[in-house]
């Protein structure tokens, strides 16, 4: 229990924050005075004066850390980041540990970059990497990472009108199994194959909007997502992407994914579907590729039926795969990404996007956490670093990344390709620099106003029944946006 008492909550927001990174897992409680405080706990006192910040922790009643900071607080623009560093360095003495990431508890330190790029183009990309070190307290790695992947991103879409243009996700909310860490909308085909077909009748009407009322706008990509697409059966699976084809330009499409996730959903025949389809980019992912692990988290598929599954997508022409894995798994340590990277690098995909272990509130991991608890270490920024050697080794270069609050250790998701195989769609959606209009249950939309400096997003129900019952109503949501 973490008892926080301040007296001006201009802050707030950052200070909790930054308080929460250092000290994962705590409750903040805000009272007025320490004598409220149960003894025992942590206190936090932080004394906004007219100059002057002061902070203050204690445990047990006893001082561990103190510092301070000259300041002008009131103004808010310009003082945050000084308020931030000031927080980080009393915390960072208290607990006796850095962040990887400084003070920056946001999930797309990218744009920070980007910014700075767009407004004063400079040349010296060390120089960029240093001042943002410097300003958010970052390792000298992470603000190297940050910048290069800017510079990625700034390049790929300097090529594209992007703004002019929309691109499509589709949600295929099915799968062969749950695993133990999924918060996605996800329902297993199993308990409910029967709602598939009702569901594909729901999603085309949604989809059948969608192309009439972007029939002028260029469609950028396409991506189908979930669940597991490719958990549909061979037939559903074609009529899914006869659809999409029929009702959008797809000739004009750059990049058209489909993620084939699950191993144990994919056959030659669905391959073949979407090769015939002109799917241009697919996802294979392992997760981890040591089997108890994938025996505990519930996958359902062996490290082989992964390597088989990767072979196939070969013989049948892919020639852009991407496999996904997460670092801190239960049970996992660093050896144990290690020996997922030598297994992936035998098979050398064009792509590889590594996820930091979030544990998120709806997934059955953090449901039955007193059962994993002693099994759940998280990921680290040595198996990140590791992760990073690795992919050097392939020629894979980092081009897009993102975080979220729920990864321990506050850490970052990342995407790894070959130059000439970056998944547009990600890019995209991360920098929200374009109108993703998103199909499916549990999808959200966002419509970007650039001249507003604002982003607008409309959700669909997650629920399977719900959104077949409901389509009318999510065609309503978009209609206030697609038509003015």
């Amino acid at each position: 229990m973490i008892y926080l008492c301040q007296n001006d909550r201009q802050y707030d927001y950052d200070i909790r924050a930054i308080t929460l990174a250092f000290l994962p897992g705590e409750k903040i409680v805000e009272v007025t005075d320490e004598n409220e405080a149960d003894e025992g706990n942590i206190f936090l006192k932080l004394h906004f004066g007219d100059d002057t910040i002061t902070g203050q922790m204690k445990e047990q009643g006893k001082i561990k850390a103190q510092e301070a900071v000259v300041c002008d607080y009131n103004n808010h623009e310009h003082c945050r980041n000084d308020v931030c560093r000031f927080l980080y360095r009393l915390l960072s003495s208290f607990t006796g540990k850095d962040l990887p990431w400084g003070v920056l508890t946001g999930i797309r330190p990218t744009k920070i970059i980007m910014k700075w790029m767009e407004e004063e183009n400079p040349a010296d990309l060390a120089a960029l990497a240093f001042r943002f070190a410097k300003t958010y307290l970052t390792t000298e790695q992470k603000a190297q990472l940050c910048t290069e992947v800017a510079r990625h991103e700034k390049e790929l879409l300097g090529k594209y009108p992007y703004s002019e243009e929309y691109s499509l996700y589709v949600g295929i909310p099915f799968c062969p199994t749950t695993c133990l860490y999924c918060s996605f909308t996800s329902f297993p085909v199993l308990r409910f194959g029967d709602r598939m077909e009702p569901y594909l009748k729901a999603l085309y009407k949604e989809l059948s909007y969608v192309a009439k009322t972007c029939a002028d706008r260029k469609l950028t990509s396409v991506y189908i997502g979930g669940g597991t697409p490719t958990a549909l059966d061979e037939k559903s699976l074609e009529s899914l992407l006869q659809t999409i084809r029929t009702l959008f330009p797809m000739e004009q499409v750059k990049e058209f994914t489909v993620e084939a996730g699950r191993p144990d959903s994919v056959t030659r025949e669905k391959f073949h579907i979407l090769k015939n389809a002109g799917v241009t980019r697919i996802s294979i992912n392992p997760q981890t590729m040591n089997q108890e692990t994938l025996d505990l988290i519930g996958r359902a598929h062996t490290v082989e039926q992964t390597k088989d599954a990767f072979m196939l997508a070969r013989a049948c022409g892919f020639d852009n795969i991407n496999m996904d894995i997460i670092t801190g798994l239960p049970g996992e340590d660093i050896s144990h990404v290690r020996h997922t990277l030598k297994k992936v690098f035998e098979l050398r995909p064009e792509s590889l996007t590594v996820h930091s272990l979030a544990i998120k509130r709806a997934a059955n991991l953090n449901i039955e956490m007193e059962r994993y608890r002693n099994l759940v270490k998280g990921s680290t920024d040595e198996m990140l670093c590791l992760v990073d050697e690795y992919c050097h080794r392939m020629g894979l270069m980092p081009y897009y990344m993102y975080r979220q609050k729920n990864i321990p250790g506050n850490l970052e998701n990342i995407g790894y390709s070959l130059p000439g195989k970056e998944c547009l769609y990600n890019i995209l959606i991360m920098e929200e620099k374009q109108d993703i209009i998103s199909c499916g249950a549990g999808a959200t939309s966002k419509y970007v106003f650039p001249k507003e400096n604002r982003i607008e997003r409309t959700e669909n129900v997650k629920n399977l029944d719900h959104y077949i019952n409901r389509i009318d109503e999510m065609i309503d949501r978009k209609r206030r946006y697609h038509e003015g």
